[in-house]
């Protein structure tokens, strides 16, 4: 839960830097979980063909997902701009998928040092 409250408080609109796995997808299963209990809710409450309380939450949790993407892409030494992927039907989602799933670069990129912690120091080309 901490990941989850670390994007939506501490990096609501944060597209800077870079953002580790662990935090993309701990972020993604527990907004996947609130979503579909909020339907559950909504459905109970409202009817079948009524989402208030999640189209509600989807909305305020638009841009903090955005934003964990995009340093999500940053950590993988790629342009944010490759989240619009996910505008393509299927084959855009599967491939930005794939790219949310790569490591981190190892080594500090344009978009700032391994969260990990691991490479930050420059080494040499040559010894």
């Amino acid at each position: 839960m901490n990941w989850y409250l670390k994007v939506v408080k501490d990096n609501y609109t944060n597209f800077k830097g870079r953002a580790r796995r662990q935090e993309y997808w701990m972020f993604a299963f527990i907004h996947l979980m609130i979503a579909v209990l909020l339907s559950i809710i909504d459905t109970v409450l409202f009817g079948p063909s009524n989402f208030t309380l999640s189209s509600l939450y989807l909305l305020i949790v638009l841009i903090p997902g955005v934003a964990v993407a995009v340093r999500r892409l940053h950590d993988t030494s790629r342009s944010g701009w490759w989240v619009l992927l996910a505008l393509i039907p299927v084959i855009g989602v599967l491939a930005l998928i794939v790219m949310m799933c790569m490591d981190s670069t190892p080594a500090p990129n344009q978009y700032g040092t391994n969260p990990k912690g691991i490479g930050n120091q420059m080494q040499p080309l040559h010894p």
